[in-house]
Parts: structure tokens; C-alpha cells; sequence
């Protein structure tokens, strides 16, 4: 393995731990916006994991799953919103 193969799968790793301490803020956030939040960042997290798995392994295909992927975080992430604002959940 190379240098910078190395270095892109440390900052994958180091996104991995940052998604794990955010899913305490999932569990425990105060309110709804804090959780729909967190959610969003986890999601945009593992599309920069994905990202990185893909240039640390020269598969530009894989990238093509993290737009997806993306694209899907961005329309949970609207549905919750607009779900929370339904039921009363947003002050």
C-alpha cells in the first residue's frame, strides 16, 4: 500500500469513529431537530467514507453509489423534517 492509500483509509476510519459518537446525539438529542440533524450527518458521513474507500481503491464506480447514496440521505432528510413539522414536533 501506498502513503496516500494509507492516509484515505485513516480519515475513513476517523469518519467512522466521528458516526459513532454522533449516533449518542441520535439517541439522546433533546429534541427532534437534534436528532433530524444528527441523522443527516451520519448520512453525510458515510458518503464521505464511501468516497474515500473509492479513491483509496481506484474504483470510480464506488462513487457512483455514494451520489446515490447521497441523493437518498438528502430526501430522508427533507421526509423527516416535513413529517416533525406535521405532527407539532418543531417549536
Amino acid at each position: 500500500m501506498t502513503l496516500v492509500t494509507d492516509a484515505l483509509l485513516a480519515a475513513a476510519a476517523a469518519f467512522v469513529v466521528l458516526s459513532v459518537v454522533i449516533v449518542y446525539r441520535i439517541v439522546r438529542g433533546p429534541t427532534m431537530q437534534d436528532r433530524v440533524i444528527a441523522v443527516n450527518v451520519v448520512g453525510t458521513n458515510t458518503v464521505v467514507i464511501i468516497a474515500l474507500f473509492a479513491a483509496a481503491l481506484d474504483s470510480p464506480g464506488v462513487l457512483d453509489i455514494a451520489l446515490v447514496y447521497a441523493l437518498l440521505n438528502f430526501l430522508m432528510s427533507i421526509a423527516i423534517s416535513k413529517f416533525t413539522v406535521e405532527r407539532g414536533g418543531v417549536m
